[in-house]
Order: C-alpha cells, then structure tokens, then sequence
C-alpha cells in the first residue's frame, strides 16, 4: 500500500540525517495521501540509516495504525494536527536541529534580516507561546500542533513553512516531503546566519593593541621581506 510515497518518505527522512538535521533518532518526516486520508511516517526509535521503505508505517488520521509491525513516531499527533489544521500542506517535518532549536528554547522568533531567510520565509518565523501545565500533561502531542494552528490564526502558512515551538524545536512543512525536507534545512542555515547577525551587529569590539599585533604577527613572518607594485 502506498509504495512510492514510503519511498519518497524514507528517503526524505534519511536526508535530514545528510543534511545534518538530527542526531540519534531525533527527528522525522511524514507525507500524508489526502485522497486516502492516510499518512505514512518514520517508525519511532529506529536510526535515519537504518530506514526502509518497508519500516514506514500508515495511520490514519485518527492515528489507527493501518500497516506496519512498529511504533510510529513519538510526535505523529502533532503532524496529524496539523493535517488537519492546515489542508494546504502535504508532508510535516520535526527536527532538533541546534541553531533553529536555540531559537526555539530561547523563545524567540526569527526576524527577517536578509535575502536567504525572505527567498523561503514571508516575515518573523513565529515562536509559539509557553504551554499551560495541563496542556503538557495531558495529550501533549495534540495540543503542540493546537498551539502551533494558534500561532498562525493570521499567518498562511503557505508563506511561513515553518514554526519554532517554545521549549522544544522547530517544526517545518510543504507540498510533499522533498519540499518540507528543503524547508527545514533552509530554517537551520537561517537561524545560525540571523544568530550571527545579531551578535555581530551588537559588537563593539576594539582591536587589539599594535605592540600585541606585531609580536604575534612578526614571529611567524620577516618584516623586512617587501613585495612592492610594478
């Protein structure tokens, strides 16, 4: 059943693992066949290098498994949320990537600060607000992809494909698992490069003294070696 979307499934999900997006078994894709209302998604606990079409598992909506022997992804009803929630996306991916999760824990949306972030992303990429105590102990899955549709109440989010989850990480989607895959690999390189803006614009930095530049410089190097112009 579903054959070439748990191909294109488990490849998208081995690619996050290339493009250095997780770590472990942390993070996933899904795809959803929205004619057959069944979504095929990453088992959960198995390394990205160990995938296999075969391993990938079909549930429904409701989250019923309709094939495979193992557990699905721990966060499958979040991605089933926001299938629901959002009809105009087709694969969800999560990952822990380091800078967009540093984003994430620091509850801090992305701000637009140059052209690498507005060739994918139509404004601030949104941090969604703290979760309430009973919204955690009490289907914490679910709720994440609530709060997540919460924090686009105004946003389309086919401008804004991605989301920072607060305290957790960053959550990315598409038209189809290649697309969602693309999505979140762009986030991370636009959060390590607005990181970097940041800090560096907010730097003040005096140089070093001369004295200190010649020692270091004039060790390694004749300063009387000349190279003039002809």
């Amino acid at each position: 059943m579903l054959e070439n979307l748990r191909k294109s499934v488990c490849e998208a999900n081995i690619r996050l693992e290339n493009y250095n997006l997780v770590s472990f078994t942390w993070g996933n894709v899904s795809q959803i066949d929205r004619e057959k209302k069944l979504v095929v998604c990453k088992p959960g606990g198995v390394k990205h290098s160990m995938l296999s079409p075969e391993k990938m598992i079909i549930v429904d909506l409701d989250g019923n498994i309709v094939e495979g022997e193992l557990t699905p992804l721990s966060d499958l009803l979040t991605h089933l949320e926001l299938y629901k929630r959002f009809d105009c996306i087709n694969s969800v991916v999560h990952t822990h990537s380091r800078w967009a999760t540093a984003w994430a824990q620091a509850g801090k949306p992305i701000k637009p600060y140059g052209a690498t972030h507005a060739n994918y992303f139509y404004g601030e990429i949104p941090c969604t607000r703290e979760m309430t105590g009973p919204e955690i102990l009490q289907d914490y899955e679910k709720n994440t992809g609530k709060v997540i549709a919460e924090t686009f109440e105004n946003i389309n989010p086919l401008n804004m494909p991605a989301v920072l989850v607060k305290s957790h990480g960053p959550f990315c989607w598409g038209a189809d698992a290649d697309e969602a895959v693309e999505n979140a690999a762009v986030l991370e390189e636009v959060a390590m490069i607005a990181y970097d803006s940041v800090v560096l614009s907010s730097l003040e930095l005096k140089t070093m003294q001369k004295s200190q530049l010649d020692k270091h410089f004039f060790r390694k190097h004749d300063k009387n070696v000349y190279c003039g112009q002809r």
